[in-house]
């Protein structure tokens, strides 16, 4: 018992360091084309998968909270959605930032372990699938849900453009990439927990 929570601490902790290099680095973001599809969610996905629900969630937590310190420290013209401690032009963030932040982030990582975990007993094919999309969708519902509910205008100020335009072109674009490859990676993961067990 105490060696199985050992190893679940040190896969947490290595995928953990994976998210904070990612997150701090280019190797967070993969460019094909005029694509700049992030891996963020993936470290996340993984941990969810290979140590449930719950561990997910507390890598979310960690997502988000990277999240929220580039935005403050790194801002670039949106960061006002995703930290209180940022303006521009008379555009500021508010405590709703925060929500925005963590709170599909932290649903990424406990939606996509409960999918595996209610999936994997009944459907071993699905489970992998529904893990890996779900995880995605959530983080970028979440995510655009937020600004589209408490930072409307703003959004569509600075970018200059309509969320509703943004969705259906780059953004929605970037989206779709992003689910295919959680998914992708879900399916390889979940061929490896087939063979192994913490």
């Amino acid at each position: 018992m105490k060696n199985t929570k050992t190893k679940k601490m040190v896969l947490f902790s290595m995928l953990l360091a994976i998210e904070v290099v990612l997150s701090f680095t280019p190797l967070g973001f993969l460019r094909v084309g005029f694509l700049s599809i992030t891996m963020l969610h993936i470290p996340v996905i993984i941990c969810a998968m290979a140590l449930g629900k719950r561990y997910g969630a507390a890598l979310g937590f960690v997502m988000g909270f990277c999240s929220f310190y580039n935005a403050t420290f790194s801002p670039t013209i949106t960061s006002f959605c995703f930290t209180p401690f940022f303006s521009m032009g008379g555009v500021q963030g508010s405590w709703t930032s925060l929500l925005i932040a963590f709170v599909p982030r932290i649903a990424l990582g406990y939606g996509s372990g409960w999918f595996y975990e209610k999936l994997s007993a009944k459907n071993e094919k699905a489970a992998p699938i529904v893990s890996g999309l779900s995880g995605a969708l959530i983080n970028t519902i979440g995510v655009l849900g937020g600004i589209w509910i408490f930072f409307k205008e703003p959004y569509e100020t600075v970018l200059g453009n309509t969320i509703v335009t943004l969705l259906l072109t780059t953004v929605g674009i970037n989206s779709i990439a992003e689910a295919i490859v959680g998914m992708i990676v879900a399916i390889a993961i979940h061929a490896v927990l087939k063979h192994k067990t913490l």
